[in-house]
């Protein structure tokens, strides 16, 4: 009994001793900062609308019946089509954007560069080893081919948009980060300067270079290990400048927001909406394909980019089901779908942009 007792004591210190100290974890936030914030309530940060999955027996069955059931085409069985990056040069006097699959893109506008979610990380997981790997092998580009960066927004700390192991390659070749609440704390422990970090709120609205960034609700959550469970914020972001307008709907369940979005900032000349890793279980925090054009056309948006697929299986669903209903159903509604390869940039000017179906 008391060598039971002995390995059970050395595996909760073990574990103990990983989530306090493991850096890819990140720092739990605090602070008057954050428990001012009217997001925040009863311990945590809030949605705007009751929001949970469904955790009911049937429910829990059903995804452990998903979770081992075979499915050939829940991931690419060969690797992804990309598009060398940079594929001309810059800077561009267009505004114009890069997708790198999943979330991570590059929004060049106004002379300047911000990465949006830059996960270039092989994992999303705090153990990349033994994560779900990336769909491409390798990435279009290397980071110190990257042109400057002058700035990364990020929506949230979950690890398939904050990524440890990115930040601390970024970290030495960008000034600038803008958060919203409480992911600044992740960036301090691995290494970014406070002076550097800008957090906001829900609604609240930057000057910056120039630009003019607001930090916009979301419906969704956060968390990267076992005790920070929606400590910190979650949103999404509008980007205006002299020549373009953008959305970026970082991740959400659909909700009313983003009609208030539209209606205080929009018309969008292009969004980047979430479309990918949903399950009806959880549809209160993931759009499905059809809620993510109804959002668009909430927002007043008039080209869409689909982003948060084609580069990791968090789901069960097949991996093309996301762009395939999602054009779909943007036929059926005028919503013209932007589909450039990872890696490829487009121009967001004019009726021309990437309309191939490489997927297939």
């Amino acid at each position: 009994m008391s060598l039971i007792l002995i390995v059970l004591f050395a595996v909760i210190l073990t574990a103990f001793l990983i989530v306090k100290y493991y850096p890819a974890f990140g720092k739990k936030p605090s602070g008057e900062r954050v428990f001012s914030s009217p997001q925040y309530s009863q311990g945590s940060f809030q949605n705007s609308i009751p929001t949970s999955m469904d955790t009911s027996f049937s429910a829990s069955v059903s995804m452990i019946r998903d979770l081992v059931k075979r499915n050939a085409n829940r991931k690419p069985d060969v690797d992804l089509p990309r598009v060398a990056f940079p594929s001309f040069s810059h800077p561009h006097p267009v505004t114009n954007v890069t997708w790198f699959g999943h979330s991570a893109s590059m929004l060049e506008m106004d002379g300047k560069r911000l990465l949006l979610d830059p996960m270039f990380g092989s994992a999303p997981s705090p153990f990349p080893w033994i994560g779900g790997k990336r769909y491409s092998r390798e990435l279009p580009f290397q980071l110190d081919e990257l042109p400057s960066i002058d700035a990364v927004i990020f929506s949230h700390d979950h690890y398939d948009h904050l990524d440890y192991g990115t930040i601390r390659k970024l970290r030495t070749i960008v000034k600038q980060f803008f958060v919203p609440i409480g992911v600044g704390s992740h960036l301090e422990r691995w290494g970014i300067h406070p002076d550097h970090i800008v957090e906001l709120d829900w609604w609240e609205e930057k000057e910056w270079a120039g630009l003019t960034l607001v930090c916009t609700p979301a419906r969704h959550f956060s968390g990267r290990s076992l005790n920070d469970r929606n400590a910190s914020l979650w949103c999404s972001w509008c980007i205006s400048g002299i020549s373009s307008n953008i959305f970026f709907s970082g991740d959400s369940g659909y909700g009313p927001h983003f009609k208030e979005i539209g209606e205080k900032y929009g018309p969008f000349d292009l969004t980047l909406m979430e479309c990918g890793q949903y399950d009806p279980r959880w549809a209160p925090i993931h759009m499905l394909p059809e809620e993510t054009v109804q959002a668009h056309i909430d927002v007043n948006g008039k080209w869409m980019l689909p982003v948060h697929w084609g580069a990791f299986t968090l789901s069960f669903h097949a991996w093309t089901d996301p762009i395939e209903r999602v054009t779909k159903f943007g036929e059926d509604r005028n919503v013209p779908i932007v589909t450039p390869k990872i890696g490829e940039t487009f121009l967001v000017e004019g009726d021309s942009f990437p309309s191939s179906k490489w997927w297939e």
